[in-house]
C-alpha cells in the first residue's frame, strides 16, 4: 500500500511486473540466439559453389533476418536492398529466424503490409536454407545461423548497420557478436563509421552503402526561427543514451522552463518534468514536428541514425554526444559535438534556443540530399561481384 501511494498504480505495476520476471527466469528469453546456431571462427569451414555463374546471369539471394515489426528502421534498410536486387533482374527469398516460434504468416503479413514494394518469397529458417548463389546475413545473431550452416554451398555476405557488440556489456553476447567479423563473410557497411571500425579493429575492407534519407518528406517548411527541442526517447534501447537524455532535458528544462520539450518514439515514457509525447509518428509527422523546433537531442552511442540528417534537412539543429568514429557519417558544420554528460549536452541545447544557431534555411541549406539509390547500386554491386566474380 506504500508503495501504492508513493508511485500509483502504474508504478506499483511495473515493481510487481519486475519482480515476475526476476522469479521467473525471463532473462533467459533475451539471448537472441539457439545454443545450437552458434558458430565459432575458429575453425569454420564455409563450404563455396564448385563454379561460378557468368556475369549477367539472374542470382538468387537469401536474407537472414528476425521478424520485424512495422516501422522497424533497420528492417527499412535493409528491405531497400532487397527491392534494389529485385529491379535488376535477381531473385530474393527473406528467411525468417524466430527463437520465439512465431506463426511464419503473421510475420508475412506483417512484412506484406509495411514494405508492399518487396515481392520476395518468405520463408522459416526452421524448414532449411535451399541452395541459393548468395546469402546475405543482417545482424549478428543471423550471421551465426548463416555460419552455423557451413555445409551449404553459397557465397556469404553480412549487411551491416551497426557496430553490435557495443549492444551489450562485456560478456557472451558481446564476444559472440564480435566473433561475427572474424567469420569471412563479405561484409557491407551502412555508412564509413563501420567501415573504419572493422578496417581498425579486424582489419577488414567493407563495401560502404551510403545513408540516404527522403528529402521529399524531410525538408524546411518553417524558415522563421523557432523555439523547443525534440529527443527521440527510446528507453529500451540502451544505445540511444535515454537515461542521459533525461538529465540533459532535465537540465535544460530548469534552465529555459519557457521551452517545450517534444518527444517521440515510444508513447509509455514519462518525465518528471512537462513534456508532450507524440508516441509513434509517421514520417511526414515528423518532419511536421521537426519544422516546430530549434534543436534536436539525438543521442547514438554506436553508428549514427538517419534522425541527425533529417533533423538538419527540417532546418534543426541536432545535439549528439562527441564521437570520433561518429564524424565519418556525419561530417556537417551545424551538428552540435557535445561531451555526452547532462551537462555537456544541456550547453549545447541551450546555446541554440538562445539563438547561437543559424537559420533554419541556413541549415537545411547544408544538408546534401542523399537518395538511397546509392546505397542500394553498392549493395547489389557488392552481391554480384562477391557471386560472379571481381570485375
Amino acid at each position: 500500500m506504500r508503495l501504492l501511494r508513493k508511485h500509483g498504480a502504474r508504478g506499483f505495476a511495473q515493481r510487481v511486473a519486475r519482480v515476475a520476471y526476476h522469479k521467473l527466469g525471463a532473462s533467459a528469453l533475451d539471448f537472441p540466439l539457439r545454443y545450437d546456431d552458434v558458430a565459432d571462427s575458429r575453425g569454420l569451414e564455409l563450404a563455396v559453389p564448385a563454379t561460378r555463374p557468368a556475369p549477367g546471369t539472374p542470382l538468387g539471394v537469401g536474407r537472414i533476418c528476425t521478424p520485424p515489426g512495422a516501422g522497424s528502421g533497420g528492417h527499412t534498410t535493409m528491405f531497400r536492398m532487397v527491392e534494389a536486387l529485385e529491379a535488376a533482374g535477381h531473385t530474393c527469398v527473406i528467411y525468417l529466424y524466430d527463437v520465439f516460434d512465431g506463426e511464419l504468416e503473421r510475420h508475412t503479413d506483417v512484412i506484406r503490409g509495411a514494405w508492399p514494394g518487396v515481392r520476395a518469397e518468405i520463408r522459416s529458417v526452421a524448414a532449411g536454407l535451399a541452395p541459393l548463389d548468395a546469402y546475405v546475413a543482417t545482424g549478428w545473431p543471423t550471421a551465426h545461423v548463416l555460419a552455423s550452416r557451413s555445409e551449404v554451398a553459397t557465397r556469404r555476405l553480412y549487411f551491416i548497420q551497426d557496430f553490435e557488440p557495443w549492444f551489450y556489456p562485456q560478456g557472451a553476447e558481446y564476444a559472440l557478436a564480435e566473433d561475427t567479423y572474424r567469420f569471412g563473410f563479405r561484409p557491407i557497411t551502412v555508412g564509413r563509421m563501420l567501415a573504419d571500425l572493422l578496417h581498425d579493429q579486424f582489419g577488414a575492407t567493407a563495401d560502404v552503402a551510403e545513408f540516404g534519407w527522403d528529402d521529399a518528406v524531410y525538408r524546411c517548411t518553417e524558415p522563421s526561427p523557432r523555439e523547443g527541442v525534440v529527443f527521440y526517447a527510446k528507453r529500451d534501447t540502451a544505445r540511444r543514451g535515454f537515461a542521459l537524455g533525461l538529465l540533459a532535458l532535465r537540465e535544460f528544462h530548469r534552465r529555459h522552463p519557457d521551452q517545450e520539450i517534444h518527444l517521440f518514439g515510444d508513447p509509455t515514457v514519462q518525465m518528471p518534468f512537462p513534456v508532450t509525447n507524440h508516441g509513434h509518428l509517421t514520417p511526414a509527422q515528423l518532419s511536421e514536428l521537426y519544422n516546430r523546433c530549434a534543436a534536436g537531442l539525438a543521442l547514438s552511442f554506436t553508428n549514427v541514425s538517419l534522425v541527425p540528417d533529417e533533423m538538419l534537412a527540417c532546418g534543426v539543429v541536432p545535439v549528439t554526444g562527441e564521437s570520433r568514429y561518429a564524424r565519418a557519417s556525419l561530417d556537417n558544420p551545424h551538428v552540435r559535438w557535445a561531451p555526452p554528460t547532462p551537462l555537456g549536452l544541456a550547453d549545447a541545447l541551450s546555446d541554440v534556443v538562445t539563438g547561437k544557431a543559424a537559420a533554419p534555411a541556413e541549415i537545411s541549406a547544408s544538408v546534401r540530399p542523399v537518395a538511397w539509390d546509392n546505397a542500394q547500386r553498392a549493395t547489389v554491386r557488392a552481391i554480384e561481384d562477391e557471386v560472379y566474380g571481381p570485375r
